[in-house]
């Protein structure tokens, strides 16, 4: 799981004098006791660095990471968002003296495409007095929690960089949770997007993890960019399912989906993140990297084995240890013919990065011991009864000096946080050739059970990691005879995720037991409505949606298929995905987007409105296209101050034009275009689209609260909400019941602080 970023320039152009000093800093280490002996030795026998630059590497992991965010969303959005942050608030941030020194302002990382990632040098007790850089904060946390902005490790945001996705690609990102690297991906499939309109992408995303809780994070993330090309499913990646799709040019036949690009970012050991998880300076070992080999390799395997020809994989950890990454790859690469590593120096010209290593030693136990050059000195070492269990397989001994150079391993990219003040991290790109076929000899290193996630590192013994078997249950009869045959590669070792209600294949001599519907999986079913569905055609007329909405693509998530709460609209793909395959088996969480409810308001039944339905926020781009122009309303920036500004407004209190078109309107959902232009010295340089609530006599703006406070700071450059007004208020008479009058910021403008930690949330 990637992480990383950092080298130390907090606060000001000099280098920092001591960041223990720092009483702000959480979970500090004093950079006494940074100090790792295991960890030194191990990496200076395996020669990661030339000697000159060994201090500076130390040196630079002692040091806290800046903080770095990236701007998300459709390329046309963020470079809207990007140019505000870029034209407005850093140069009113330059300049500004705290404590007799300047503070630097927000930097562009220079690798990042189109300056979108930025970093911030800053100490939180900056962010908390300083008032240029406590408003700038405020900006960050609120767009951050509407999506708009994403608190990423500046290596984090390499991989999907790497992947090069295009809107047409099928991709699975192995191991997605927590979500930020999914969220890039959704960004690729989405770059058609306007800034008030979603694209419809005919390719495909599924964000896999292993930890159903950690799945519901990836959903919340995803909620940001909502996409009809969107999957969320809760697999081991090492044993992901075989996924049926019609063929493409036979009709009475099914094939295996593969995938044009496959992110592996794999659990790992993360000792390249020493400067954000500082326990790790205590904990390390080498043995996290030797138990999590086994696992790693299966995974990426896996991968190679889903993959379309001249489809591409990225590989990355967040970790320095070779036994984590070149020789995962390199024993990939011998088990599975017809990859090739990728030279991707020059993808990104400012990244600074050093070649993969061809070559390296393990140790054996805890006490980094280098006494086997060889697995076979390593074998002969232990007992012959006791060689069935051994702690440590060829695969983690490098290849020979020719097979390293005939794999390219030096075209693996490793990065030190010297470099370009980042964390560490690993990556490789690599390629499936384009006249081969992957195969699958089922090598030792691939047969094995179960999995390992990264969260259980502090409860296992690393090193103490068997060998497992391959769960026969997991195997199935890919190529048992059937009336509408799956085509696949061959000898693929995994489930085939077969749809529900489907005949089950007779049981064959040597074959195991066929799997049906997973009967523990408890999520609700996916279930496609009828375009003739009475409720549905009531709502498109009520939304006024035009004919080519695509009715087909609506989904319900209950079993009797009843239109009860939600409507989610997905794309061809991952429709054909749900009708062909048991969701209990793919183990589905998410599919596609959520985009109508049913108005269930208090007002709405007072009135009598039965089966009211009203278009999400999150989920009008992508229905905007189909709605009818002239159903949609026109207003100004004054008309959105007045939304802003009240909860229920009265319509009386619009001026005209926009009180005199409303007003006639039927109760219900209604699409409003707040035109770009200047009222008043507030100006919006685009149109903006957004649902609002009629009711008799009122209306009402229907999105979140905090995207209402991010977008009143966007546009009138102060929150002037109602929640932000009773929260100043609230505040006003904490401090006046304690006696300490008002403070600063206690006005207008609601706080994003709460208690005493003031972060944004991070992803990775």
């Amino acid at each position: 799981m990637a992480k990383g970023k950092g080298k130390s320039r907090r606060g000001s152009g000099k280098a920092p004098q001591n960041r223990n000093d720092d009483p702000y800093r959480v979970n500090v280490v004093d950079k006494a006791d940074m100090n790792n002996e295991k960890f030194e030795k191990y990496y200076q026998a395996q020669k990661i660095l030339p000697e000159d630059e060994w201090e500076p590497f130390m040196q630079s992991m002692r040091e806290p990471l800046p903080t770095t965010f990236r701007v998300t969303g459709s390329r046309q959005t963020a470079n809207l968002l990007n140019e505000m942050i870029r034209d407005i608030h850093v140069p009113h941030l330059a300049g500004v003296v705290f404590e007799g020194e300047t503070v630097v302002p927000p930097q562009q990382i220079p690798w990042y495409p189109d300056g979108l990632a930025w970093q911030l040098n800053v100490e939180k007790k900056i962010l908390r007095k300083s008032p240029e850089f406590k408003k700038f904060h405020n900006f960050l946390v609120f767009e951050t929690e509407v999506g708009n902005i994403s608190r990423q490790e500046a290596v984090s945001m390499l991989p999907p960089l790497f992947l090069e996705v295009q809107p047409h690609h099928r991709v699975i990102d192995m191991c997605a949770a927590p979500g930020s690297k999914t969220a890039q991906l959704l960004e690729a499939l989405h770059a058609h997007d306007t800034v008030t309109t979603s694209s419809f992408p005919s390719g495909l995303l599924i964000a896999n993890d292993s930890d159903q809780k950690r799945t519901h994070m990836l959903i919340h993330q995803s909620a940001r960019l909502p996409s009809p090309a969107l999957m969320v499913t809760n697999h081991d990646a090492s044993i992901y399912p075989v996924i049926r799709i019609p063929a493409a040019l036979k009709t009475d036949s099914m094939s295996q989906l593969l995938f044009d690009r496959i992110l592996c970012d794999v659990p790992c050991s993360g000792d390249g993140t020493f400067r954000k998880n500082l326990g790790i300076w205590k904990n390390w070992t080498s043995m996290d990297g030797n138990g999590l080999h086994g696992l790693q390799l299966r995974i990426l395997q896996r991968a190679m084995r889903m993959l379309q020809k001249s489809g591409r994989i990225v590989y990355s950890t967040c970790s320095l240890n070779p036994i984590e990454n070149e020789a995962v790859v390199a024993a990939a690469l011998k088990s599975i013919p017809g990859f090739e590593i990728v030279d991707m120096s020059n993808h990104l010209p400012t990244l600074l990065f050093r070649p993969g290593m061809t070559t390296w030693t393990p140790s054996i136990d805890r006490s980094i011991v280098f006494d086997h050059l060889t697995y076979h000195d390593y074998i002969e070492s232990i007992p012959e009864s006791k060689r069935p269990d051994a702690k440590l397989q060829e695969s983690h001994w490098p290849p020979s000096p020719d097979e390293a150079e005939s794999l390219c391993l030096t075209r693996c990219m490793r990065i030190y946080p010297h470099l370009q003040d980042t964390g560490g991290f690993f990556i490789a790109v690599l390629e499936r050739k384009s006249d081969t076929r992957a195969q699958d000899p089922l090598p030792r290193e691939a047969t094995t059970e179960g999995k390992r996630q990264a969260d259980t590192l502090g409860e296992l013994e690393m090193g103490e990691m068997k060998r497992p078997k391959l769960d026969q249950d997991a195997i199935q009869a890919i190529a048992t005879p059937e009336k509408n045959p799956i085509e696949v590669d061959s000898n693929i070792a995994c489930d085939s995720v077969r749809p529900s209600g489907a005949p089950q294949p007779s049981k064959q001599k040597g074959v195991g037991k066929t799997k049906g519907p997973d009967i523990h999986f408890k999520e609700n079913p996916f279930t496609f409505l009828s375009p003739d569905d009475p409720v549905l055609k009531a709502c498109i007329l009520q939304l006024n949606l035009s004919q080519d909405f695509p009715v087909t693509n609506m989904l319900v998530r209950n079993p009797t298929g009843d239109t009860v709460r939600s409507l989610w609209l997905t794309n061809d793909i991952v429709k054909q995905i749900i009708e062909n395959n048991d969701y209990t088996r793919m183990r589905l969480m998410t599919a596609g987007s959520k985009v109508i409810a049913k108005q269930e308001s208090g007002a709405a039944k007072r009135e009598g409105a039965e089966s009211q339905f009203r278009v999400l926020s999150e989920g009008l781009p992508a229905v905007l296209p189909y709605v009818k122009p002239e159903s949609i309303l026109t207003a100004d920036v004054i008309s959105l101050r007045t939304l802003m500004e009240s909860y229920y407004p009265v319509l009386s209190g619009f001026p005209a034009p926009f009180r005199t078109v409303v007003e006639p309107k039927a109760a219900g959902c209604i699409m409003v275009r707040f035109e770009k232009g200047e009222i008043e010295g507030v100006s919006l340089t685009h149109d903006l689209v957004l649902p609002i609530w009629k009711s008799n006599v009122s209306v009402t703006l229907m999105i979140e609260k905090k995207a209402k406070s991010a977008l009143s700071l966007r546009v009138f450059g102060e929150d002037i909400t109602t929640a932000a007004r009773e929260a100043a208020q609230k505040k006003r008479d904490a401090h006046a019941a304690s006696g300490d009058g008002v403070t600063e910021g206690g006005s207008m403008v609601a706080e994003a602080e709460i208690g005493e930690e003031i972060t944004m949330p991070t992803n990775e």
